[in-house]
């Protein structure tokens, strides 16, 4: 069985207009690592995950999960009172 880890950094350098060098350059890392994190084609370090969410200043649950995270506007995710 693949191990998948989804994330959401694309999103979040959107958001923040931040490109995938800026990025790269602020974690130390080769800007294409960023470009495979953001594909699924590498999955970060424990320590690399933890600097990304340290980054976005976020929990580094927001960025990454085993499980696919649900489209924006889903109204199946969407959570009524």
């Amino acid at each position: 069985m693949s191990e998948v880890v989804y994330n959401r950094i694309a999103m979040l350098r959107a958001e923040r207009g931040i490109s995938r060098r800026e990025l790269a350059d602020a974690l130390g890392v080769h800007y294409q690592t960023i470009g495979y994190l953001e594909r699924g084609e590498y999955s970060p370090s424990l320590y690399l995950a933890l600097r990304i969410a340290a980054f976005f200043e976020v929990a580094v649950e927001i960025i990454f999960s085993t499980a696919p995270f649900p489209r924006i506007g889903d109204s199946s995710s969407d959570r009524s009172a």
